[in-house]
């Protein structure tokens, strides 16, 4: 068998396979006459059909993948992150809604983190530097006072205070906060 080299290497990749092969030969060869003698042609025929199925399968995996499919498959995989996030994030939100714990330990450091970047890009204020004039900036209505409190890093609730409350946050009020922090 003589193949051209592997264009990495320079090295045939069937280089070393004599035994393999040769092993593999003997038992199709072997297969093909026990079906033969004991089924005649369609026996002979099965044996025939179930070894090309099976070396298929079997050179399918080893045959290297061309450059163009490892292109596409780098790509799908690059696909497949955003719609993980999604999910995870859906599941904070979702937990966030039905218990105190989960928003106050995942979904309210991500809308404060939000609302911090939000006020230096937008206003030039540090949250926690200058928390006075971010709260001046972020209440500009008379319901905003009660998110500016969802969001305040100095109102972070103790462990006490989420034992007691029963319920998370409730989506129209997630809901106004987000379109709050939309809005800055």
């Amino acid at each position: 068998m003589t193949e051209g080299p592997d264009e990495t290497s320079g090295v045939s990749p069937w280089r070393g396979t004599r035994p393999e092969l040769t092993i593999a030969a003997i038992a199709f060869t072997a297969a093909a006459l026990t079906g033969g003698v004991l089924a005649g042609w369609s026996g002979l025929a099965v044996v025939a059909i179930a070894a090309a199925a099976v070396s298929m399968v079997v050179l399918r995996a080893l045959v290297p993948r061309s450059a163009a499919w490892s292109i596409r498959r780098a790509k799908d995989k690059q696909t497949e992150r955003p719609v993980l996030g999604y999910a995870q994030r859906r599941f904070v939100v979702s937990s966030a809604l039905s218990a105190p714990k989960a928003y106050e330990s995942d979904l309210r450091p991500l809308l404060e983190h939000l609302l911090a970047a939000r006020l230096a890009e937008n206003h030039g204020i540090n949250l926690y530097t200058e928390p006075a004039a971010a709260r001046r900036v972020f209440c500009r209505a008379r319901g905003d006072d009660a998110l500016w409190a969802l969001v305040d890093p100095e109102q972070a609730q103790s462990a006490a205070e989420r034992d007691k409350a029963r319920r998370g946050i409730s989506p129209r009020t997630l809901a106004r906060l987000v379109n709050r922090l939309e809005k800055l």
